[in-house]
């Protein structure tokens, strides 16, 4: 197994409202030193549910993503706030996207987007057992709410507007689960 090379500084070069962007001199094993740049954000990740009504169809929601400019489909997800466990911010969210609080949490996989310079990470959250329970969020407009089969993710994967990895990977990670868990 390698050893992790030797950080010879990390500062930052930008910063915005919601991230960071890092400059990190490293040296490797071999001698060799190089500057990356990394971009870091809530420092305590982020969670991404997968929540599952007792029909069996996942409830998926609408909203504007101002990184495409449009409207997407996917996953509530938020980050979670500082002393806040992943499956407490998990239900925070689903009770202020979706409507619904929920009575069983499993915890799917912590997944990566961009390791090379993102030092991001968001916990995959299954939700079940769900409950009518709204609590207030700080979208700026109500949330389109899609509930749809999991059964069926061959049909939501034609969806044009279903981009984001993150979702689509915990929705597999979701499916796969409670096959085998049957």
């Amino acid at each position: 197994m390698r050893r992790h090379p030797e950080t010879l500084h990390a500062r930052t070069v930008a910063r915005s409202r919601l991230f960071r962007v890092e400059a990190v001199g490293l040296r490797f094993g071999n001698g060799v030193e190089v500057e990356y740049e990394r971009l870091t954000g809530a420092d305590h990740g982020a969670v991404l549910v997968v929540p599952v009504d007792e029909s069996g169809r996942v409830l998926l929601i609408r909203e504007y993503a101002a990184g495409t400019g449009r409207y997407e489909l996917g996953l509530p997800k938020g980050r979670v706030e500082p002393g806040e466990q992943p499956l407490a911010a998990a239900d925070r969210e689903l009770q202020e996207e979706v409507g619904f609080g929920a009575r069983r949490l499993t915890h799917l996989r912590t997944l990566s987007v961009a390791p090379g310079y993102m030092g991001h990470l968001t916990h995959a959250i299954l939700a079940e057992d769900l409950y009518p329970q709204r609590r207030e969020g700080d979208e700026p407009e109500p949330i389109e709410v899609v509930p749809w089969p999991l059964a069926d993710l061959e049909g939501l994967m034609a969806c044009d507007d279903l981009t984001e990895a993150r979702s689509i990977a915990a929705l597999y990670l979701a499916r796969d689960y409670q096959i085998k868990r049957r």
